[in-house]
């Protein structure tokens, strides 16, 4: 029994260690797809970024005592956490979904200060860039951080996503584009069908007015900060 319960333990051991070892293999993996065309600083720069971004959901979700799993890494698409247990209102949701833009833009502010004070091109187009990639997440379209904020407000203001999405890729395609459509059409479906009429999950959304509020004035104020940071950046990069 002893034997069998040691064999279990260990067992778990190395799933856990393989899981982080997958986790970091994605990391390096990206690190060196972006190092081949940008440069090994601009890569580790970058690649930082994102993970700031996505360990503000893991932690956030570990603190709602959410089942996630580690931060995933694909060059030049982005990263992601998988939550293996689904929150149960659209409140946690939002909270999960707010962190990672809310520590990403934190990282790139520090970045940004860093930038100032070492009057560093480079870093200070890297916090740019952390500026854009949060501001990005914050379409208010589903499965984008944005969404599922925008959720606890309205699910139909997800079809406010879809033109600010065709203008990005306007103005610059990206494969990622693809992929956040192709992962929308499903739930932008359900709600042209089911909105205003009923809700897919009414006790889902059962959510405060107080607590719309709160999230509706931290999202449009992180909204605005990102846009204002990265128009400002602009005129000094050029």
């Amino acid at each position: 029994m002893k034997i069998l319960l040691l064999f279990l333990i260990k067992s778990l051991s190395l799933a856990k260690f393989s899981k982080v070892f997958v986790s970091a293999g994605t990391i390096f993996l990206s690190m060196g797809s972006y190092a081949l065309l940008y440069g090994w600083k601009y890569a580790v720069g970058i690649v930082g970024l994102l993970l700031f971004h996505e360990m503000g959901h893991y932690l956030a979700a570990r603190q709602k005592n959410l089942n996630v799993g580690l931060p995933m890494f694909i060059p030049f698409v982005g990263a992601w956490i998988e939550l293996k247990e689904q929150p149960t209102n659209a409140e946690i949701d939002a909270y999960v979904a707010y962190a990672g833009p809310f520590i990403g833009t934190m990282a790139s502010f520090a970045l940004f200060f860093l930038g100032r004070h070492t009057d560093s091109g480079l870093i200070i187009a890297l916090a740019q860039a952390g500026f854009v990639i949060n501001l990005f997440n914050l379409i208010p379209l589903y499965p984008l951080d944005g969404g599922r904020i925008t959720s606890l407000l309205s699910p139909r203001l997800w079809l406010l996503g879809v033109p600010l999405l065709v203008i990005i890729w306007m103005y610059r395609p990206s494969p990622m584009l693809i992929i956040v459509a192709l992962l929308a059409i499903p739930h932008l479906i359900t709600v042209w069908k089911r909105y205003p009429k009923a809700a897919e999950n009414p006790a889902y959304h059962d959510v405060e007015a107080s607590t719309r509020f709160e999230y509706a004035v931290l999202y449009l104020g992180l909204t605005i900060v990102l846009a204002c940071m990265i128009q400002s950046l602009q005129k000094d990069l050029i």
